[in-house]
Order: structure tokens, then C-alpha cells, then sequence
């Protein structure tokens, strides 16, 4: 009998028959494509495609997180049915939507008195936070109930490594991340910026690499450096990526030829329309359990 519900945002980047499986409930953003709004619904209201062709075609984007009336109402759906909830969030180090977890839980510990919510900050995104979900299914699996799972996500959640490469710098020079300048020199040269996050949970800019072929084998490099085991590394590995799946399949086939002992295939996964809407197309990234993350 399940005593409690396990729950992440639509920022999570892991496929709805991949969450319906683990028995991982979601509650979706809200995204704009040329102002007309869409909820995140995991790639049904817009495919994918559709939806970077639209950005590299010059559509507009943004995103809407969920508010306070949002968790509210969502969270008494499980409430209601007698379940304790543990709800893990987008990284507060990229977004807000934690905060209004935390108001929505305090708002509903006066009305369920009797069920608890844990509200967990993942300080991850996109496939890396959906990582961290299928850790957490496997611990309720194994009769772990809500406080025992919560524990163990606060105490393990910065031993998830995120890194990632675009190949693509028009949407990090429209987002005001790096300048038009810089974004124009950087094309030229054919340089892929690589970045992680680090223990605030924030996207950080590590290297400026040329070619892709080189920051493939950097990426996979940074995953040898960081891995639990090295090269023994026997976890599972996630990958995201946005309109450039031949780039991520050249990721994969280099991670598993590195770590022959990784737990099944790597899994690659589009990057939904919240953080897409940021990163555009051409971004890889590449998750896994290591050692604790450092600023």
C-alpha cells in the first residue's frame, strides 16, 4: 500500500510514460510560444520539433512557473485521498518556483493538519532533477516512507552532476547570458560553451571549447573526473538534449564506451519546453552520481 505520493515539477525532463511507470506524479508550468500560452504537458501540446523550429525560426518564448493557488490545488488531490506528498522542485538557483511550494505547505499544514508535505529544492534541472525522481521511486520501492525519502534527498541531491554544451549561442546572446559580441565571436570560432551547476544549484560557464567533436569527449572527460567509481561508475546516466539528438547520441555512445559497467543504456530525453525556452535548440546535457558538487 503506498503511504505517500512522490511528485516533481514538469522541469524534470523525463517522459510521461517514464513518470506514470515509476508512479511519479507532476505538476506543469506554464510556457508562451509567440505569446500564446501552453501548458507543459511533457511534449503532447507542442511537439518538440515543432517547437524548436518555431524559437529557430524567431518565435518568441517564456515561461510561467507554478504559483501558490496551483500547488494548493494540486497537492489536495493526494491530500484529500489520505497520502502524505513529497514534492521535489526546479532549482531555486534558476527559478522561484520553490517558494511557492513552501507558502502552499504552509497554507495546507492548517488545513490537513494530520498528512505532511516535504517540499524538497532539487538544486537541479532538467534530466538531472528527473535522475534524482527515479532515485527517489526506487528508495519508496523499497518501503522507504516519506521522511526516510526526503532525508535522503537532502542529504544526496548535490551528488547529481549536471554538465552541459550548446552548439548553438543564439539563444544565450537573446537571454542576455552572454553578449552579442562575445555570442558573434564565439560563432565564428565554432566555440561550444560548457557549463554545470554548482552547489547553489546555478548554471555556471566552465570552459569555451572549439568544435563539437572536441567538447563531446570534454563532457564525457568531466563525467570520468566526477563519477562516483571513475571509470567503474556502475549508476545510471541521463541525457537531455534540444533539436540535437545525433549530438546526443554521440554522448551516449562515448559514455558507454567509458564506463562499460554502467547500470543499462544511458537514456536520453528531449529537454521540455520550460527550460528549452531558455536554452533553445542545439544544447546537450549530461547527467550523473558523483562526487559531492563544489561552487
Amino acid at each position: 500500500m503506498k503511504l505517500f505520493q512522490l511528485s516533481c515539477c514538469s522541469t524534470a525532463d523525463i517522459s510521461l510514460e517514464h513518470l506514470q511507470k515509476r508512479d511519479i506524479a507532476y505538476v506543469p508550468f506554464h510556457f508562451f510560444l509567440d505569446e500564446r500560452e501552453y501548458v507543459d504537458d511533457l511534449g503532447r501540446s507542442v511537439p518538440y520539433d515543432q517547437f524548436y523550429q518555431a524559437m529557430a525560426g524567431g518565435a518568441s518564448t517564456r515561461t510561467s512557473q507554478v504559483n501558490v493557488t496551483e500547488f494548493c490545488d494540486y497537492f489536495r488531490r493526494f491530500l484529500d485521498e489520505g497520502l502524505d506528498v513529497l514534492h521535489v522542485c526546479l532549482s531555486s538557483g534558476i527559478s522561484g518556483v520553490s517558494n511557492s511550494a513552501f507558502t502552499a505547505q504552509k497554507i495546507l499544514r492548517e488545513e490537513y493538519p494530520q498528512r505532511k508535505i516535504y517540499i524538497v529544492d532539487s538544486l537541479g534541472a532538467s534530466s538531472g532533477y528527473g535522475l534524482l525522481m527515479d532515485k527517489l521511486a526506487d528508495l519508496q520501492e523499497q518501503g522507504l516512507d516519506a521522511e526516510q525519502t526526503y532525508a535522503w534527498a537532502e542529504a544526496h541531491k548535490l551528488e547529481l552532476h549536471h554538465w552541459f554544451f550548446s552548439t548553438d549561442l543564439t539563444f544565450y546572446i537573446r537571454g542576455g547570458r552572454i553578449s552579442k559580441t562575445a555570442g558573434t565571436i564565439g560563432s565564428i570560432l565554432d566555440i561550444c560553451p560548457l557549463l554545470n551547476m554548482d552547489a547553489q544549484g546555478k548554471l555556471i560557464p566552465r570552459a569555451k571549447i572549439r568544435t563539437k567533436k572536441r567538447v563531446i569527449k570534454e563532457i564525457v572527460e568531466k563525467m570520468r573526473q566526477n563519477a562516483q567509481g571513475g571509470l567503474d561508475y556502475d549508476g545510471k546516466c541521463y541525457i537531455s538534449q534540444s533539436a540535437c539528438l545525433e549530438d546526443a547520441q554521440a554522448v551516449a555512445a562515448l559514455v558507454e564506451k567509458t564506463f562499460p559497467r554502467l547500470q543499462g543504456p544511458v537514456e536520453i530525453n528531449p529537454i521540455g519546453y520550460t527550460i528549452g525556452s531558455h536554452t533553445g535548440p542545439g544544447t546537450v546535457a549530461l547527467f550523473f552520481w558523483g562526487k559531492t558538487r563544489q561552487d
